[in-house]
């Protein structure tokens, strides 16, 4: 393997970070398809200019994101390089659009509150301003991989137990159905590119200078009434969205 250009020592970002980072772009484009595996920790070292010891931390960090393992008489393994394509469209299902791709996938409530609507999440649901909404933050998993983290606001008179349900079902989709609205459609999806901020860097254990996929998006009930607006998170190196019809 032939050496690459030393890391930048004097950066403001650890070695073994931006080690991970190399080798992760690596992964992603295909450079160990052929064995499934990476190079020995010394040809790792050797190729980045640095010792091993910070090789170790690397693949440590990789294995804590999903993207690695090490196992006995095989290496280092790659077990989560691929990425996930989520289709977007008119009846939009985290679960459902990545279902068929992954062994598992799932979604976990982290923290839910009523409040007074601020006034762009009043204007998105069509309701009066500091009319009581429900906020609802969530992280996205897909075989265990955190790969998305999200806020969600609901109208509360319409509303008033959604979280509950969420925290009970799993699924936003489920929840509804619990409250008495068996069916939505989206009605608008934004989508934008930016690096990640310090909270979505924690949730999906991300490293400085990731890129994330942000959407905004509003759903309907199927008389076209505002049901929940929506600010979703995705690791870009994870999932790619698909416009769909």
């Amino acid at each position: 393997m032939a050496q690459q250009k030393p890391v930048e020592r004097h950066s403001g970002v650890s070695l073994w970070r931006q080690i991970a980072d190399r080798i992760r772009v690596s992964i992603a484009d295909g450079e160990f398809r052929e064995t499934g595996r990476l190079p020995p920790a010394f040809d790792l070292a050797d190729r980045f200019g640095v010792n091993r010891h910070t090789v170790r931390a690397a693949l440590a960090f990789l294995a804590e994101e999903g993207l690695v393992e090490s196992i006995q008489g095989h290496g280092t393994v790659i077990v989560g390089g691929r990425q996930l394509t989520l289709p977007i469209s008119k009846r939009t299902r985290f679960s459902a659009g990545l279902g068929d791709q992954a062994s598992s996938v799932a979604t976990r409530l982290l923290n839910s509150s009523e409040l007074p609507a601020p006034a762009e999440v009043a204007s998105l649901l069509q309701i009066a301003p500091e009319r009581p909404v429900i906020e609802v933050e969530e992280a996205g998993y897909v075989d265990g991989r955190p790969v998305s983290c999200s806020q969600h606001f609901f109208p509360a008179d319409r509303f008033p137990d959604i979280a509950r349900h969420i925290a009970a079902t799993g699924s936003i989709t489920r929840a509804f159905a619990a409250c008495g609205l068996p069916d939505y459609l989206r009605h608008s999806t934004e989508v934008s590119a930016r690096h990640a901020d310090a909270r979505e860097r924690e949730l999906m254990k991300l490293s400085p200078g990731a890129i994330v996929l942000e959407t905004r998006a509003i759903d309907t009930d199927l008389d076209g009434r505002p049901v929940q607006c929506s600010r979703t998170r995705f690791s870009a190196d994870r999932i790619s969205l698909r416009m769909t019809a």
